[in-house]
C-alpha cells in the first residue's frame, strides 16, 4: 500500500471545556487554614474548576467536539486517537476507547491513552505527529483530560488548592505547504526522581486496600521546593533546546504558552528564555494546575482571543511527574 507523506502537521483547530463549577481561594479558605493572599502569591490561582459528576471521558466529549468543529473535519474523518490523562475513567479500556465510542468514530482505527502526567498533550502531539509523518494517518485527534479534585488532600494546605479539572483537544492534519505547523519538539525524563510528585496507591504497587485509604495513600503527594528548582532549570533547558534546533531566536516567538503549575515558574521561566511578560499566555489565575490539560485548554484560549497569526511562532513547554518534559515549536500556518 503506497502512502501520500505529508508536506507538514498543522494544528486544524483546538476545542476545550472546563466544568461549571467554580471553587474560590475564599472557599478553600474555609476547610483549609489559609487565604485568598496566601494562595495567590505563592501560585496566582484565584479560582480552579471542578467536576460535580463529570468524568474525564465525559469532559473529553466536549473539548474534543468544539476541535473537530473549529478544524471542519467530521468524527468518521479522524483516524487516529490519543488522550492524555493521570486520570482516566478506570484502569481499562483506555479512556480513548471510551471516547472514540462517545464520538462515534469509526471503529478501525488506534486509540490510545498516553501517560506523561503534565507534560502529557506536548508528548501526545510528537507521537501523533510522527505517527502522520509516516504518511498513514490523515486527521489525528489529541485530547487532554484531567478529573484532578477527588486526588486532592484536604488535610494538606500547600498542595491542595493547586490542582483543577479541565479538557483540551487538537486536531492534528495534513498542511498543504512546507515550513510551517509542529517543526519542532524536544522530549525527556527523568525516572530516577519520581518521589518528589507521585500519586503512591491504586497501581500494582500498593493496590488499593482498607490500609492505603486510611493512610491516604490515594491523593497527589508534592515536594513544592523539589518540583519549582527543577521546572525551572529544565523548561528554560528544552525551551532552548527546541528552538536551537529549528534555528529560531527567543525574540521570533510570538507567543509562549507554558505548562500552568504556578505563576513564579511561568515567571522565572520566561525571564531566563528572555521572552517579555507580554509575549506569555497565562491563564493559571481562573484554572489553577489541570495538569496535562493546561497547554491546550490556554492555546484554545489564545486562538480564540486573537492572540495567534498566520506565521506566528507559538512555543509549547512543559514539566510534570515523572519527572517528564518537553517543548513543541509551532510555526502557525
Amino acid at each position: 500500500m503506497n502512502f501520500l507523506k505529508p508536506k507538514s502537521i498543522i494544528i486544524k483547530g483546538t476545542g476545550s471545556y472546563v466544568p461549571e463549577k467554580i471553587v474560590t481561594n475564599d472557599d478553600i479558605a474555609k476547610v483549609v487554614d489559609t487565604s485568598d493572599e496566601w494562595i495567590f502569591e505563592r501560585s496566582g490561582i484565584r479560582r480552579r474548576h471542578f467536576s460535580v459528576n463529570e468524568s474525564a471521558s465525559d469532559m473529553a466529549v466536549k473539548s474534543a467536539k468544539e476541535a473537530l468543529e473549529s478544524a471542519g473535519v467530521s468524527p468518521q474523518d479522524i483516524d487516529l486517537v490519543i488522550v492524555t490523562t493521570v486520570t482516566p475513567d478506570m484502569m481499562f479500556p483506555s479512556t480513548a476507547c471510551l471516547l472514540q465510542a462517545k464520538l462515534g468514530i469509526r471503529n478501525n482505527i488506534p486509540c490510545f491513552d498516553l501517560e506523561a502526567a503534565c507534560t502529557g498533550f506536548v508528548y501526545g502531539m510528537e507521537v501523533a505527529t510522527s505517527m502522520m509523518q509516516s504518511g498513514k494517518y490523515k486527521n489525528a485527534l489529541v485530547v487532554s483530560t484531567e478529573r484532578l479534585n477527588p486526588l486532592l488532600n484536604w488535610e494538606d494546605r500547600t498542595t491542595c488548592f493547586l490542582f483543577g479539572d479541565g479538557s483540551g483537544a487538537a486536531v492534528l492534519s495534513y498542511g498543504e505547504e512546507e515550513g510551517v505547523g509542529i517543526i519542532g519538539n524536544v522530549l525527556g525524563a527523568d525516572g530516577s526522581n519520581t518521589a518528589v510528585l507521585k500519586l503512591p496507591a491504586g497501581g500494582s504497587l500498593l493496590p488499593t486496600s482498607a490500609q492505603t485509604v486510611a493512610d491516604k495513600q490515594h491523593f497527589i503527594q508534592m515536594d513544592g521546593k523539589e518540583i519549582f528548582k527543577n521546572a525551572v532549570r529544565i523548561m528554560q533547558e528544552k525551551a532552548l533546546d527546541v528552538l536551537d534546533m529549528c534555528d529560531v531566536r527567543p525574540e521570533d516567538i510570538s507567543l509562549l504558552i507554558p505548562h500552568q503549575a504556578n505563576i513564579r515558574i511561568i515567571e522565572t521561566v520566561a525571564k531566563r528564555i528572555k521572552i517579555p511578560r507580554e509575549k506569555v499566555y497565562v491563564n493559571i489565575e481562573e484554572y489553577g494546575n489541570t495538569s496535562s490539560a493546561s497547554i491546550p485548554i490556554a492555546l484554545n484560549e489564545a486562538l480564540k482571543e486573537g492572540r495567534i497569526k498566520s506565521g506566528d511562532y507559538i512555543l509549547l513547554v512543559a514539566f510534570g511527574a515523572g519527572l517528564t518534559w518537553g517543548a513543541t515549536l509551532i510555526k502557525w500556518h
